[in-house]
């Protein structure tokens, strides 16, 4: 049962907020207005503003290493990574009949494990920064495409690897493994290792400070490789990181 705290709507707009989450009005079909409360009324203490769009982490019951693999459906059904979880063809089907178009972050193992068998089953077209035997679209810093609903630029990031983008939108970052918000190292701002062959520290601090030169004020949502996804203040959580990639020291134990 939620618990309503109800205010006036009118210092809000036209957004409804339901136990500490926005609903815009344009969303009403896919989050109803629980019952007993008005779309005349909201909630005090409301969180950011959330997204229309519906991502889903399609990789989320994964019982072996992988990436988050995430499914944004909407205007240009996407899914970003394809992860290495078996079975993951059979959780996208759950959420959409088709893809239009398959993005990766970078090619690790744990982001492109079930790439040929995503490929395979949606013949969907791969988007990627660095070459592939089945890649479509060559994508390129600055580029802009359509992930779900929402407009993204392309913003190359490497040093975590040489192929690396992340994808940012008004609302929304997709940061691959250049930033997360969690990952056993750090919460609530961390960046991937740079400890092995082909990665640097160096870049990597360039590419986040090139998130954060590129992204818009106001977004809201971090879609991140590993850990957990992010909802509030993004631009905080990747100064953080940020500040502890600039320490320049091991970021686990056995580096």
């Amino acid at each position: 049962m939620y618990n309503y705290d109800v205010l006036s709507k009118k210092s809000l707009g036209d957004t409804i907020v339901f136990d500490n989450q926005y609903f815009p009005d344009t969303c009403e079909s896919r989050y109803p207005v629980p019952v007993g409360v008005t779309a005349d009324s909201t909630l005090k203490r409301a969180a950011p503003q959330w997204s229309c769009m519906d991502v889903h982490n399609v990789t989320a019951e994964a019982e072996t290493f992988t990436c988050n693999a995430y499914l944004a459906t909407g205007e240009q059904t996407a899914l970003v990574d394809a992860g290495a979880m078996r079975g993951v063809v059979d959780v996208i089907r759950e959420h959409a009949d088709a893809l239009d178009a398959v993005v990766l972050t970078h090619q690790h193992g744990d982001h492109v494990q079930q790439l040929d068998a995503v490929l395979d089953a949606f013949d969907a077209p791969l988007y990627a920064y660095g070459a592939h035997p089945r890649r479509d679209h060559a994508l390129a810093d600055g580029d802009t495409l359509t992930v779900g609903d929402e407009e993204c630029e392309v913003v190359y990031t490497p040093g975590h690897a040489d192929d690396h983008v992340s994808l940012v939108s008004e609302s929304s970052l997709f940061s691959g493994d250049v930033v997360v918000h969690d990952d056993g190292a750090f919460d609530d701002g961390s960046f991937g290792r740079t400890d092995r062959p082909g990665q640097s520290r160096e870049r990597l601090i360039e590419s986040i400070e090139a998130i954060l030169d590129r992204m818009p004020a106001g977004v809201e949502h971090m879609y991140s490789g590993h850990g957990g996804v992010f909802h509030g203040d993004v631009r905080e959580v990747v100064e953080r990181a940020l500040e502890r990639a600039e320490r320049r020291k091991p970021k686990y134990p056995d580096e």
